[in-house]
């Protein structure tokens, strides 16, 4: 009899409503994850702290489905001690970008270690590399060539778990790598 692989399920909760869920279902679609990984993606546009709290929820709704709950989020103007606590009891896993999600897009072409003032100039370094840009038209195939390369220059910016507090930084990396590999 053969034996089934065993997956790993995660389930992947977006601040953003348009561009971190795109990416990830890019991802999917595109063939770039793991065979033993599968992951479900909802979005809710909360600060977050209340993403966390919506995250469990959804965690809780379905107990023994999901292996792993991530939140993925922009530092933005928010306050970020609450999630980070909340995220800490609940057991949920955080990929936080500082200012926003954009720079994890950005380092698939570039390395960026300077500091932002927000997303508006985030999109103008990334649209110097994919001048049509737009956040709610996500094409994989713009970025799948440099997943490897933003993995590493995500990894340069900030020590796991302190990417609230450097601008630039992301933890992105750390859900793209388990989902990806490499």
């Amino acid at each position: 009899m053969a034996m089934r692989e065993e997956r790993t399920h995660i389930l992947i909760v977006c601040g953003g409503l348009q561009t971190e869920p795109r990416y990830f279902r890019g991802l999917q679609e595109a063939g770039s994850c793991r065979p033993d990984i599968c992951f479900t993606i909802c979005k809710k546009a909360e600060s977050p702290d209340r993403l966390v709290a919506y995250a469990a929820i959804k965690r809780d709704q379905a107990p023994d489905v999901y292996d792993e709950v991530w939140c993925v989020t922009d530092v933005d103007e928010f306050e970020m001690a609450g999630a980070i606590s909340r995220a800490e009891r609940e057991d949920i896993l955080l990929a936080v970008s500082n200012p926003c999600f954009e720079l994890w897009l950005l380092l698939h072409f570039s390395d960026c270690r300077a500091h932002l003032r927000g997303c508006r100039e985030v999109l103008c370094k990334l649209r110097a590399y994919i001048s049509a840009y737009d956040k709610n038209e996500i094409r994989i195939l713009d970025f799948a060539p440099g997943i490897v390369a933003a993995v590493k220059r995500g990894q340069r910016l900030a020590p796991a778990g302190e990417e609230h507090l450097r601008n630039p930084s992301t933890g992105v990396w750390k859900l793209v790598q388990k989902i990806v590999g490499g």
